[in-house]
């Protein structure tokens, strides 16, 4: 059985943040699940996963700054410790006190932090794929994958943003289009599937990059032997970062790896959702 997922906005300093919620918060009910979305869309995204997930417990997943429908963060250059504490105050705002933790891609660095800096407000952790690239590649990507765009008189950016959410599903890193990038399960998604990223894409146009960028800049490796909470380093079957759940799992001292069902069918969802549901109930 799927629960419905609401949307609302709180307030914290840099503005309203937009999340959708759902789930369970009465006194028995497991811990609160708070997540964190995969760049370049927002929470929208995580709504399938959250109507399983919150069959047992309350789950909340804010558009991060500068994605959606949240207000941009206020510093030009934020790092993963900038999106982190907003968390904070997040998380303060809606009163939760403490929470287990969900981070995707760009999510999985600023949950990273957010265990490292404040270890107290976090049970268990989930990242479900998270970039362990070389230095080289994160140079390549820093220096392409995420453009500065803003809005053109003629339009371009709207083809811009179209091109950028369908090549991602092709080919990783998306601005190498050829053969040997290629995904090897990718197939084009419905045009409506498109349609509803690109608007979320379009939402957070000028400050999009600044995610992805702190993600690409995040210190990885060294700071993933700083986590002391149980973590579940995963990622999805069909995910371009699933070649880094074994790097990952080794570098947190308390962790298991796993490799999850993707989400192209209900029954995939509802699979990828009871492996999580597992791994946060596991006394």
């Amino acid at each position: 059985m799927t629960v419905t997922v609401d949307r609302a906005f709180v307030r914290i300093a840099e503005g309203q943040v937009h999340y959708h919620t759902c789930g369970d918060d009465s006194a028995g009910a497991a811990k609160p699940l708070y997540m964190i979305h995969a760049s370049p869309s927002s929470s929208v995204n995580l709504i399938p996963l959250m109507q399983e997930l919150g069959t047992s417990r309350r789950v909340i997943a804010p558009d991060t700054l500068g994605f959606g429908d949240s207000p941009p963060p206020t510093q030009d250059i934020p790092n993963a410790d900038d999106y982190a504490e907003s968390v904070i105050r997040i998380m303060d705002a809606l009163g939760v006190e403490s929470c287990d933790l969900y981070g995707s891609h760009t999510g999985a660095h600023i949950a990273c932090e957010l265990a490292i800096h404040y270890p107290d407000r976090i049970r268990r952790l989930v990242f479900d794929g998270i970039g362990m690239f070389s230095p080289e590649d994160k140079e390549e990507f820093l220096a392409n994958y995420a453009p500065e765009v803003h809005p053109d008189e003629f339009g371009q950016h709207l083809i811009w943003a179209w091109n950028f959410v369908r090549d991602q599903v092709l080919h990783f890193p998306y601005f190498k289009r050829t053969p040997e990038f290629r995904q090897p399960t990718a197939s084009m998604p419905p045009p409506e599937v498109i349609h509803r990223i690109v608007l979320e894409v379009l939402k957070g146009l000028t400050t999009y990059h600044k995610g992805y960028r702190a993600a690409f800049r995040h210190p990885d490796r060294d700071r993933l032997p700083l986590i002391r909470h149980r973590t579940l380093c995963a990622a999805s079957d069909s995910d371009p970062l699933k070649d880094g759940v074994d790097e990952a799992a080794a570098l947190v001292p308390d962790s298991v790896k796993a490799i999850l069902p993707g989400e192209r069918t209900a029954e995939d969802v509802a699979a990828k959702a009871a492996q999580i549901v597992a791994f946060l109930d596991d006394a």
